[in-house]
């Protein structure tokens, strides 16, 4: 996985860093030719090299993510995916840093390479404790703006369960690289056939009471959150943010690997 990581991240070229006037012996080619315009004399764009990326790991823990009707719960594939993602930054002598949250900041841990920090990382995302229920990733991707000035690779780990993100999503996939990694459960497509059955909010505690067996109430929730899904993808091309989709009763490992080698050629 370290090196589909690899090549996916690195080698992205030259990151800006300043103008300055033309001196002899620069190549005519770097010449910022407005700011040479406005100032009447030759200016030039000065770049360094991409070596070292800082990898930001955004980790929805509200409610909703604490739901499965498979082996592992959404929470528990979140965890293993920064697992995975983490080991594979810090292979590369990439700095990781993790921001937890529900409705508000939950936990921040400033990005740093080595092995025992990663370690830390993963050992908050598997046991950390949130105090909220409820999602609000616009305050997430206001937070990480705010903590991280230059520019990060940002895997948004989440089920989307949210409302009113799009503004901060745009302006944050400006700053840095995001990556929207939406983890789906089968059952939150599709209802087994099994009789009256409760359903719960988990972010709200709502409850409600279905018939499972309503041939019509069934095509309608499908109908629904199937319309949901694709919106959020929608959503997701128009801000030019890039996407991973997980299933909870699918390897996950495929996905991401595609993902890294689609990234690879469109570099």
């Amino acid at each position: 996985m370290a090196g589909e990581y690899q090549s996916a991240f690195k080698g992205r070229g030259m990151e800006f860093e300043e103008v300055r006037e033309y001196q002899p012996g620069d190549e005519i080619r770097t010449i910022d030719w407005n700011v040479t315009a406005r100032m009447g004399r030759p200016f030039i764009k000065r770049y360094v090299e991409e070596r070292e990326l800082t990898v930001m790991l955004l980790v929805d823990a509200s409610g909703s993510c604490r739901f499965g009707s498979t082996k592992q719960m959404k929470s528990e594939i979140a965890a293993e995916l920064c697992a995975v993602l983490a080991f594979s930054a810090v292979k590369n002598n990439d700095k990781v840093g993790l921001i937890i949250f529900t409705d508000k900041i939950e936990k921040f841990i400033p990005p740093r390479k080595g092995q025992q920090h990663v370690l830390r990382v993963v050992r908050e995302v598997l046991y950390y404790q949130p105090t909220g229920k409820q999602t609000n990733i616009g305050v997430a991707l206001d937070y990480m703006n705010k903590v991280i000035t230059h520019r990060c690779v940002t895997f948004l780990v989440s089920d989307f369960q949210s409302e009113g993100y799009e503004t901060a999503l745009r302006i944050t996939n400006k700053r840095h690289d995001v990556i929207a990694t939406f983890i789906i459960d089968p059952r939150e497509l599709d209802l087994p056939k099994v009789g009256f059955m409760e359903l719960e909010d988990a972010e709200t505690g709502e409850r409600i009471l279905v018939d499972t067996r309503d041939v019509v109430l069934l095509k309608e929730f499908n109908q629904i959150n199937t319309g949901q899904l694709k919106d959020k993808t929608d959503k997701f091309r128009s801000l030019g943010v890039d996407a991973i989709q997980i299933l909870t009763h699918q390897p996950y490992v495929d996905p991401l690997i595609r993902f890294f080698r689609m990234r690879e050629k469109r570099l």
